[in-house]
């Protein structure tokens, strides 16, 4: 029988994380007796350690793991991804939009030989500006998935543990789970999947996190930013010569040159601007690179809590 691990990077999720574990056991004790729920809290700063701390007193088979500080969703994720020991692994929110009972039909469609299932929402229950945040994020992730699947992306995923091992080594600060998964496999699916609304709270995913992400997955994980300033330069390379042509072939046919300081003035400030806009992206990456020499981890372990074993810290 398989092992099945459930990794759930858990922030402000006080409210509902009783009920998600009380559903996720009723929903994964009917595929099988022999699995695990890893609860990573990111430390949001309400209860949510202390109930994870009883839940894992309670049952064997839930584990928590809480990091020193805030470092994200991703980087909570990877690790508790790395701490999984399940032959296959199901990520999801603490939020309960996603139904636990909805794993099994990722399960299924994983064992029709897919390394990575997605559950695409039927309707997503976010707000407007929420929304529009997915859609640039998703954008973000065409090109390192390809539009196809970057379209179907979900925080509620199934995948194969082994494929981990792509990234095993992986310690930048800046982590998107789903183009990791896309180093080690190209073989993705979705099926559609019930999306609930939030039961409490609001969601903590904000439009600038977001958009933030996105710039991060662009500049971290892909040359698509280089090659569009390239792109930009080569385009104001060709309207500079427009230009100079134009000039000179006003000059040759009409013995002067073309007159006025606005005219100038406007070609200056579009090449300085697009100089401007090539050294900035440059700057991201620099930046990235500048971080990755630093050797910042992507998260650190304050405690971990599991029935029968000891606590510790790192």
């Amino acid at each position: 029988m398989i092992r099945l691990s459930v990794v759930i990077p858990v922030y402000k999720g006080e409210k509902s994380l009783q009920e998600l574990y009380t559903r996720l056991k009723t929903s994964l004790t009917a595929i099988s007796d022999d699995f695990e729920v890893i609860m990573v809290e990111d430390c949001g700063g309400d209860r949510s350690w202390k109930i994870i701390e009883e839940l894992s007193r309670m049952d064997q088979r839930v584990k928590g793991i809480q990091l020193c500080r805030n470092f994200g969703q991703h980087n909570a994720l990877l690790c508790g991804i790395r701490a999984a020991q399940g032959e296959l692994i199901v990520t999801m929110d603490d939020d309960l939009q996603h139904p636990p009972e909805e794993i099994p039909k990722l399960l299924m469609k994983l064992n029709e030989g897919y390394d990575v299932v997605y559950g695409t929402p039927m309707r997503e229950q976010h707000g407007f500006w929420r929304d529009i945040a997915s859609q640039v994020t998703k954008l973000a992730l065409q090109s390192t998935m390809g539009a196809k699947i970057a379209r179907n992306v979900s925080a509620l995923r199934a995948f194969r543990t082994r494929l981990r091992d792509a990234f095993a080594n992986y310690q930048s600060p800046f982590v998107s789970i789903d183009v990791l998964l896309t180093w080690a496999t190209t073989s993705f699916a979705a099926i559609p999947v019930q999306h609930d609304p939030r039961q409490s709270g609001e969601s903590h995913y904000t439009f600038r996190k977001l958009v933030a992400h996105a710039l991060n997955m662009m500049t971290g994980f892909s040359p698509l930013p280089l090659q569009f300033a390239s792109l930009v330069g080569f385009t104001f390379t060709l309207f500079g010569l427009v230009v100079l042509i134009y000039v000179i072939g006003r000059f040759l046919i009409h013995g002067r040159s073309v007159p006025g300081f606005p005219f100038l003035a406007s070609v200056i400030a579009i090449f300085s601007g697009a100089q401007l806009f090539a050294l900035g992206i440059i700057g991201e990456y620099l930046a990235r690179m500048h971080f990755r020499t630093m050797e910042k981890p992507p998260y650190v372990i304050r405690t971990t809590s599991q029935s029968g074993s000891e606590e510790g810290s790192q």
